[in-house]
């Protein structure tokens, strides 16, 4: 065995309260390398009397290593452990003090895990679990009210750009409501709903005012309480790493100078205010001069913004909160914000914006989610033809799960593109049937899935604005069957709490071959979903011993044959299983 490749941490991902009972613990071997990992446990003040072994189940694998877990529920809340590693005649155990062949005195370098303290762990909110949100950019929904149109207003459905106006506004919102209803969704993410120049409104100026275009504080208000009417959660943008040019803090700023008593509010290099070579004076988002960043450490600022966050969650009664730019704020702040804005909602969800790997910021003292950018990137890479097998797609997803811990990866907020990004149907080179793949994945897999609108009637559109097109209300300029489609999944996942809460285990991912099966099974219910990502008829097998299994869409009875279960699919297609364990 590589001991080189062992590892396993004391903290974060590796070692964590899943609840207030229950210990997950993690341990990496080498791919391949290892047949079996066994967490031997016990209570450090008798270890004789609460001593366990609990055989370890290789949950995941990316490139390098196998990843190996293991529940436990420790009598007392407290846990020391070691671990053994077999393979062949060869057993080694691995303490915090090394490797070796034969197992250590308990419990000295043993490691530890003190005692579940039940404030310390973390809880996102439990309906998080269960949302499949639909996201919103208001300004290209739907135009319900024309009298509140910005000038130069253009006719509906024309090429997006960066400063161009169509009208869309929350009365567009509150008269397609029986329309997101019939789709299913249970959860709207808006893009910036607030006072700023720009149609993105990502520049803001009133943090306590919706942007008039949009409607006014009270009518979000009626908007929020019919979608709490309806079963709909509500998550508006906070962007409070910057701010608009004409915020009235730094526009005192650029008046007055160094004089001015907001100066502390931002990171002013330089004065006077102004932009030398394409760069600001003042630190910025990117190098947008219109978008001043703000210095969050500061005391008023902190308070300023944090009072904000409260503000909508108490006046209007909104869900939860995505975090702009997350990232670039510091630590101190949104620990800061959590508390505050648990303590308005203790189910409030907040997510933050954060592309790269998010693990600092899900302990349970921040975020309770991040926007699942990587996830989108390697869905799309795999389903959009050839280049990428099985076992590579499954090596990344194993990576991507083994990043978080459990309850993260349970609400992880997964999506196939955004206001951000070329829109799916682009992405897959217009070909619907790679398309419905991505979305049979998105839906069956782990973490809290996430709409763009009009994904579900065809649209499409290339990178920023081209992806930020107008809402396609014209029935004839709908794709139905693809709306149908799209409906059909989010049912089949609100009506089977494995879909949501289950765990996710790849059953088949070879070299060379793009087909995979995965699972996704609780106590209740198994479902196995079957993808062939070629362009080419397939047959995949692979061994079933029970007989009760059903196709989850058309409730055709499909029995396995000798112990094997052998399905014909056609050219990127797909099949999902499923049989009742109790």
């Amino acid at each position: 065995m590589n001991i080189e490749a062992f590892y396993h941490g004391t903290k974060s991902n590796w070692a964590y309260a899943y609840d207030n009972n229950l210990i997950h613990l993690r341990v990496r071997t080498q791919r391949d390398d290892v047949e079996q990992v066994t967490a031997i446990t016990s209570d450090k003040y008798d270890w004789d009397r609460f001593y366990k072994e609990f055989p370890m189940l290789k949950t995941a694998s990316d490139s390098l290593f196998d990843y190996w877990e293991a529940e436990i529920s420790p009598e007392h809340r407290r846990l020391s452990y070691c671990f053994r590693f077999s393979s062949g005649d060869q057993q080694l155990w691995m303490t915090e003090q090394g490797i070796r062949a034969e197992q250590p005195y308990p419990t000295g370098g043993y490691y530890a895990f003190p005692y579940i303290h039940e404030i310390d762990v973390f809880h996102p909110p439990a309906w998080a679990k269960d949302a499949i949100f639909y996201q919103i950019f208001p300004e290209r929904f739907a135009n319900g009210d024309k009298s509140n149109d910005p000038e130069r207003t253009q006719e509906w459905g024309g090429r997006p750009e960066v400063d161009n106006f169509f009208g869309g506004d929350l009365q567009g919102v509150l008269d397609h409501l029986d329309y997101l209803t019939d789709l299913g969704i249970n959860a709207i993410y808006f893009t910036p709903l607030f006072l700023s120049p720009s149609n993105h409104k990502y520049d803001t100026i009133d943090y306590k005012q919706v942007d008039p275009h949009f409607g006014d504080n009270k009518l979000l208000k009626q908007l929020v309480d019919t979608c709490h009417e309806r079963g709909i959660r509500v998550m508006l943008d906070a962007v409070f790493n910057h701010c608009a040019l004409d915020f009235p803090a730094f526009k005192d700023v650029r008046e007055k100078g160094p004089e001015s008593k907001y100066v502390d509010w931002f990171h002013v290099n330089e004065f006077p205010i102004a932009v030398k070579d394409g760069i600001p004076t003042y630190d910025t988002f990117g190098f947008f001069e219109s978008m001043p960043k703000f210095n969050t450490a500061n005391p008023e600022v902190k308070d300023y913004l944090i009072g904000i966050a409260k503000y909508w969650i108490e006046e209007i009664g909104i869900d939860g909160w995505r975090l702009d730019v997350a990232d670039e704020i510091d630590h101190h702040f949104w620990r800061e914000l959590r508390q505050v804005v648990k303590e308005a909602n203790p189910e409030a969800y907040i997510v933050g914006e954060v592309w790269n790997g998010s693990l600092m910021w899900l302990l349970g003292d921040q975020f309770d989610s991040v926007m699942n950018y990587p996830f989108s990137d390697k869905v799309l890479e795999f389903f959009s033809g050839p280049g990428m097998d099985g076992h590579s797609f499954a090596s990344s997803m194993g990576f991507l799960l083994m990043r978080y811990p459990k309850q993260a990866n349970e609400v992880v907020f997964n999506l196939l593109c955004s206001h951000d990004t070329p829109r799916v149907l682009t992405r897959v080179g217009g070909d619907k049937r790679r398309l419905k793949l991505c979305v049979v994945f998105l839906m069956t897999y782990m973490g809290t899935p996430c709409i763009f609108y009009g994904d579900e009637v065809g649209l499409q559109g290339g990178g920023d604005p081209d992806c930020r097109q107008c809402m396609q209300w014209h029935p004839d300029m709908q794709d139905n069957e693809l709306l149908d489609f799209y409906k059909l999944l989010i049912h089949l996942r609100k009506k089977n709490k494995a879909l949501r809460q289950g765990s996710f285990r790849f059953l088949k991912a070879d070299i060379g071959d793009p087909c995979i099966i995965y699972e996704r099974i609780d106590g209740d219910t198994h479902f196995t979903i079957w993808m062939n990502n070629t362009e080419e008829r397939v047959t995949l097998g692979h061994p079933m011993n029970t007989d009760d299994w059903r196709d989850a869409l058309s409730e055709e009875e499909v029995k396995p044959v000798d112990g094997m279960m052998n399905i014909e699919l056609d050219e990127l297609g797909y099949r999902i299983l499923y049989r009742k364990l109790k």
